[in-house]
């Protein structure tokens, strides 16, 4: 996340409580963007419009479901 007022509302805006939060974490150590996890339920059918919102928010993101330590840890 970029570290300006309103990136976390602008990320949160954007989903439009359409998908579940299961997880969020936030860290940042004095740079220009912070690293979030966040693990969000999202139906098979709606993975294409969850990408889309994303791609529309603008922020770097990557889908760690193939990840072995995803798999292990909460898979």
């Amino acid at each position: 996340f970029p570290e300006r007022p309103g990136a976390l509302f602008n990320f949160l805006n954007r989903l439009g409580g359409h998908w579940n939060i299961s997880m969020f974490h936030y860290r940042n150590h004095g740079a220009a963007h912070g690293r979030v996890l966040a693990a969000l339920q999202v139906p098979e059918d709606e993975q294409h419009a969850l990408s889309a919102a994303l791609d529309e928010i603008g922020y770097p993101y990557w889908d760690e479901t193939e990840n072995p330590a995803y798999q292990l840890f909460l898979g």
